[in-house]
């Protein structure tokens, strides 16, 4: 008996014509998203408030406040992997399915593979090298300026500005291959039956053929993250949701 014929998979294409506008549509229908179904995004979002909170508590606790700079740099490079539930949030609203918890958590497991998992590995690899060279930077710097305790004083020294100079260009870089790798592949890998390395190749593509948006839309991600976690995290609260949301909309612009 002959095999059936597995089904085409569909080509992929990414659009090179975004606008502005677009990201204003993509927020304004991310907002309607969350207004429709606060429920789900607010839980996910204090889970990860929850998680700045705790470390924040624990390197107070243990004399290690100045890391809070590092591990608050952190929030941007898992910040996709932890959006998949808003994500199907949106897809499941888009396609009149309905919504429960199940659905939402199921989210993680994308088309029923390892792939979104597998992109969740990467971004935890890309966070654990950006701790360790944190670590290198801080301590160069901490060693220049002829200190050997760490202290929040320590950032207001002319060694310590210079260090926060560095670091910051040093993860904002980081920030931005993650956000080139994920800010289309994650959502994608939740709505398409494709492999882990297209979905990474039609992100880069997406930030290569729309760069000018796609770096307003990071510098507009990067800047709500850092305003929302500044108010004990709480802010995270409003603009997870928003973002997550947002995203999706985006996404379905770009990859058709």
């Amino acid at each position: 008996m002959e095999q059936a014929e597995q089904a085409p998979v569909a080509p992929v294409t990414v659009a090179d014509d975004l606008t502005l506008a677009d990201l204003t549509a993509a927020l304004a229908a991310g907002w309607r998203d969350f207004i429709a179904c606060p429920q789900y995004a607010l839980v996910i979002a204090a889970v990860y408030v929850l998680a700045g909170l705790g470390i924040t508590y624990a390197l107070y606790t243990y004399g290690e406040a100045i890391w809070l700079v590092p591990a608050i740099a952190c929030f941007p490079l898992i910040a996709p992997f932890t959006a998949v539930g808003v994500y199907e949030v949106s897809r499941r609203r888009e396609a009149g399915l309905p919504i429960s918890w199940r659905d939402v958590l199921g989210g993680l497991r994308g088309r029923g593979d390892d792939q979104i998992m597998g992109l969740g590995v990467i971004i935890f690899v890309i966070v654990a090298f950006w701790v360790i060279l944190a670590h290198g930077i801080f301590y160069i710097f901490l060693a220049d300026a002829g200190m050997t305790q760490e202290s929040l004083a320590f950032l207001t020294t002319s060694s310590g500005l210079l260090m926060l100079l560095v670091g910051g260009a040093v993860g904002g870089g980081i920030a931005l291959f993650t956000f080139t790798l994920t800010v289309m592949s994650m959502p994608m890998l939740l709505d398409r039956d494709v492999d882990l390395i297209t979905a990474m190749i039609a992100s880069w593509k997406c930030v290569s053929q729309n760069r000018p948006v796609m770096l307003v839309w990071a510098a507009v991600i990067a800047v709500l993250l850092f305003a929302a976690s500044v108010p004990a995290f709480l802010g995270l609260l409003l603009v997870l949701p928003l973002l997550g949301h947002a995203s999706w909309h985006l996404y379905r612009r770009v990859i058709s």
